[in-house]
């Protein structure tokens, strides 16, 4: 999912740091002393694992203090972000309220308000002299506009808040209310400070721990009967966290995902999904060991290396489908389900994609219960006619007492974000001119 670096440029950042802290190592020769130099130094330890795992994600950095600054727009191109983190100016005060509305308004000029979203707030622990404005601000929290708090935000987003700070600051032991008031108000995130002191090991520390919990890749395995493989999903699946009136919903997406069975593209339709993911098949070349041979090598090593001639099952079920018009339920986890299915965005190129939906076994209306589906080749009558006539949609015995239009997916905020999106493309072309 597109990440935010949100950075706190204030004057503050600007702190050395104590050497007297007790983390500090005698042998360490090259030790950073500024609040904003940790700060990128974490920074690049983001966006290098980014550079591993996370190619195809998208990710800005947004500067602040009393004003906001895009330093670079959502990209993939993450060393033109670490050559921006060099380019940093200090700024005035520390506007927390001021970095959120940024990043809030670059999401939805850019990804609109159905794109899950991470945002991680790099901070020096002192709220500054906004505490005040920023505690009032928390008064009306539901109050929204280009000057107003922006918290909650209008899109799924997770807030995570990076202190390059002491725990024992009383900068800090001031501010942590504020920022787990911040929390509170986004619905997820989690606040993260250095253990034992500040550090460039104990700031490396916990940019991993960062990395761990909300930017971990996905790898798994694909099976269908005696056939699997090994895959990875872009973006990573998300927990489904639900919290309903008697009880609290948490479920996980397995390593493992069973294919249960084939349906054609048109009885399933387009049905409501929870999150969509890509999936590639995964690679072997940091799994396997290739001892080198003593002479030197031969055309059978050589092939062996490269990944593009090794049979892939991914390559086998995306042809498959998109040759006969089908998709294929799968189980992802424990009562819940979702469908694979080959998607094109152009006449040239077309990938394998999952769509998952919530957990349960009613999620399509039109095709009952999923626990009831079943080889048709075990039914007494085959339910597909000569006609090319389907069983679905299952015909629902209940009539309902009122007219029932086309069901539509598609939300006002998300058919509104489409709309402005349109617009300030077309602002971009450019003007027409008179010709003489």
């Amino acid at each position: 999912m597109p990440t935010v670096i949100l950075l706190d440029v204030s004057l503050s950042m600007s702190r050395g740091v104590d050497v007297g802290s007790p983390c500090q190592d005698e042998e360490e020769a090259e030790r950073l002393e500024l609040r904003k130099d940790l700060a990128a130094h974490g920074c690049h330890i983001l966006l290098d694992h980014f550079v591993q795992h996370c190619k195809l994600e998208f990710a800005c950095l947004i500067s602040f203090s009393s004003v906001y600054k895009i330093l670079m727009p959502f990209t993939r191109d993450f060393e033109s972000i670490k050559n921006a983190l060099n380019l940093v100016e200090e700024g005035d005060k520390t506007s927390i309220d001021v970095g959120l509305v940024g990043a809030a308004q670059h999401i939805l000029e850019e990804w609109g308000n159905g794109t899950p979203c991470q945002i991680v707030l790099v901070t020096d622990g002192n709220a500054g002299i906004g505490q005040h404005a920023m505690q009032k601000s928390l008064m009306s929290p539901h109050s929204r506009g280009a000057a107003q708090f922006p918290l909650p935000f209008p899109f799924p987003a997770k807030l995570n808040i990076v202190c390059i700070a002491n725990p024992s600051e009383p900068s800090f032991q001031t501010s942590k209310p504020l920022y787990q008031r911040l929390i509170e108000l986004n619905g997820e995130g989690d606040i993260l400070i250095p253990e034992g002191g500040l550090s460039k090991k104990s700031v490396s520390e916990m940019f991993d721990q960062l990395i761990k919990n909300n930017f971990s890749s996905y790898s798994g395995t694909l099976h269908c009967g005696n056939l699997s493989a090994p895959i990875t999903l872009s973006p990573p699946p998300q927990p489904y966290c639900r919290h309903h009136d008697f009880e609290v919903i948490r479920v996980s997406v397995d390593s493992a995902i069973q294919v249960l069975g084939f349906l054609n593209t048109g009885d399933v339709s387009s049905p409501p999904a929870f999150s969509r993911h890509l999936v590639l098949p995964l690679s072997t070349k940091g799994d396997m060991v290739m001892l080198p041979k003593a002479d030197g090598g031969s055309d059978d090593e050589s092939s062996g290396n490269d990944e593009g001639k090794v049979p892939s099952f991914c390559v086998l079920l995306h042809g498959g489908l998109k040759r006969e018009n089908m998709v294929a339920l799968c189980q992802v986890g424990e009562n819940w389900y979702g469908i694979l299915y080959s998607w094109a965005d152009n006449k040239k190129k077309s990938n394998l994609m999952l769509s998952i939906f919530v957990p349960g076994h009613d999620v399509i209306p039109w095709m009952g219960k999923l626990s009831n589906l079943g080889p048709a080749s075990l039914l007494p009558t085959n339910p597909y006619g000569a006609n090319d006539s389907t069983p679905f949609p299952i015909k629902v015995h209940d009539k309902k007492s009122y007219a029932l239009n086309c069901v539509v997916w598609v939300r006002q905020g998300g058919l509104q974000s489409d709309i402005q999106k349109i617009l300030r493309h077309a602002r971009k072309l450019p003007d027409k001119t008179q010709c003489p």
